[in-house]
């Protein structure tokens, strides 16, 4: 199989089929500790930019089929792969609402190594962990939540839709955009969120920002928010790949029980005193 986005690659890890992905665009992506072993043996052949994905190697390659997907509904490119007499199959996890529904591709994936018995296994214990996280703060009062950066001429944070929406929900967090019908992301002024959101408790998600002293270098306007002035501004870029690669990215649409028990300890950690955060850092 060749993979053309990171997501799939902890499907193949946690259904014992890490030897079948053969090439990937920009290995450097990739984080995960076997794949990478695999990519540093010469196991696994970089076919280049993912939207200008070098066909000679593909087709050299030859794989059995390939795993792509598309945010715009364009199949230029993998119809002129099928050209090479080359299977390709559309994974549309990143369409589900639900972070449970993303996890749940792990089943679509099993499918083409016959490994149903596994995936079922591997989602039945990520859905009860995601369920016994989220019932042990069903009665806590809701903490306010701001998330999301300025990049160019527009703040982008997620819509009230949006499966990062979601997970704060089911963290008991009151998302200040939560009643926004977008599942996608919101492109707003810097001053309307100030407006709404100066006042949060928690900053969740600053983009490629690690530290406090970065956002406040970037924009002297951020220090005003009172999640920044208490230190409680939080990343999920905790696990970084050896090559940059951010874990979050490639396994946390797996894994969105690790993701949640994250948002609960931040924004409620009395209710899981013994959990240590995941892919979620508090930035110095």
């Amino acid at each position: 199989i060749v993979c053309t986005s990171t997501t799939p690659i902890p499907l193949l890890d946690y259904l014992g089929e890490t030897d079948k992905l053969v090439g990937f665009p920009t290995t450097d992506y990739i984080s995960s500790e076997k794949m990478r072993k695999r990519i540093d043996g010469g196991k696994v052949t970089d076919l280049g930019v993912d939207k200008g994905l070098n066909l000679e190697r593909l087709a050299v390659l030859g794989p059995d089929m390939v795993m792509g997907y598309t945010m715009s509904g364009d199949y230029g490119q993998f119809r002129k792969i099928e050209t090479l007499g080359v299977p390709v199959v559309i994974n549309g996890e990143y369409l589900e609402e639900h972070p449970l529904g993303r996890a749940e591709w792990i089943k679509f994936m099993a499918l083409f190594f016959n490994r149903e018995k596994e995936a079922d296994s591997v989602f039945n214990v990520i859905e009860k962990n995601y369920l016994d996280a989220r019932a042990l703060i069903e009665d806590v009062a809701p903490v306010t939540v701001l998330s999301g950066i300025v990049y160019g001429d527009g703040w982008f944070l997620p819509g009230g839709r949006n499966y990062q929406a979601r997970l704060f929900k089911d963290a008991r967090c009151h998302y200040l955009w939560e009643d926004t019908e977008s599942n996608g992301f919101l492109q707003l002024a810097f001053e309307s969120v100030y407006e709404k959101a100066h006042d949060a408790a928690l900053w969740i998600g600053t983009g490629s920002y690690g530290t406090l002293a970065e956002i406040a270098a970037a924009d002297g306007r951020y220090t005003r928010f009172a999640a920044f002035q208490q230190g409680r501004v939080y990343n999920y870029d905790a696990r970084q790949g050896p090559r940059g690669g951010n874990e979050y990215l490639e396994l946390g649409y797996l894994r969105p029980d690790l993701i949640l028990k994250d948002l609960i300890k931040i924004s409620h950690p009395g209710s899981l005193p013994e959990h240590e955060l995941f892919f979620h850092r508090k930035l110095p």
